[in-house]
């Protein structure tokens, strides 16, 4: 059964239109990857789905439909977004980040998820009090995802997670996300340009083009298909 199903979508910002008719389902404790160049929309329908873009067309979330709610609301029905840049905010602490994720959430539920969330990521406990700004690129990245956590999402939304990032760092993150899904069953739509790692821990994937779906089939294929290949995974 699919946790987030997309139909008919058309997204853009004011008077620009970006994706086209976009048709798309998940299935719930799956891992989706969006592939796409700059420019493809890839951005664009991540914000759709968590309402932070103009939008028409049918979202359904786990039954319901969501293209008609607020972003807060969406996020209240268990969708997080981590967006490209992180958005940390950097004069609080890492400690005040994170606790900032669970805005929804009772004090009870919030420590006991701030302890399980660390263990993913014990570079943050080692630096709980230390300012967010003065974290590395991918400690802030860790940081961003561990905040998105703490609303306890069925659905985590990932925009580039990889960006900036030293290729040690982004297989140490890409590891850590398929350890998540592994133990919690969480689903994942992880846009990514950068595609080697992202296709190795999705269970699927689609192609992004000027915004619309030009290919979709299993991470799998995708990594074997000789155009991805040259065009995303940087093999001629």
């Amino acid at each position: 059964m699919s946790l987030l199903t997309i139909e008919g979508l058309q997204a853009g910002y004011g008077e620009r239109s970006v994706l086209h008719d976009i048709d798309l389902a998940i299935s719930e404790r799956k891992i989706q990857v969006v592939l796409g160049a700059n420019g493809a929309g890839k951005t664009t329908l991540l914000r759709a789905i968590s309402g932070t873009t103009t939008r028409s067309g049918t979202i359904m979330f786990d039954g319901k439909r969501i293209d008609r709610l607020s972003a807060r609301k969406v996020v209240a029905s268990g969708v997080a977004h981590v967006p490209q840049g992180r958005g940390t905010f950097a004069d609080l602490t890492v400690d005040e980040n994170i606790r900032l994720g669970a805005y929804l959430r009772s004090s009870a539920e919030a420590r006991q998820d701030r302890e399980r969330w660390l263990t993913y990521f014990p570079r943050l406990q080692e630096r709980l009090s230390q300012q967010a700004g003065s974290l590395s690129g991918g400690e802030q990245q860790m940081l961003a995802i561990a905040r998105a956590l703490m609303l306890r999402p069925r659905l985590l939304l990932l925009d580039e997670p990889s960006l900036g990032l030293a290729p040690i760092i982004t297989q140490s993150l890409f590891k850590t996300l398929a350890a998540i899904r592994e133990e919690t069953g969480m689903t994942m739509l992880i846009v990514e340009q950068s595609a080697n790692l992202a296709l190795e821990v999705a269970d699927s994937g689609v192609v992004l083009e000027s915004g619309r779906i030009v290919l979709r089939d299993s991470a799998q294929n995708l990594a074997g298909n000789d155009e991805v290949r040259r065009i995303y995974l940087g093999y001629e």
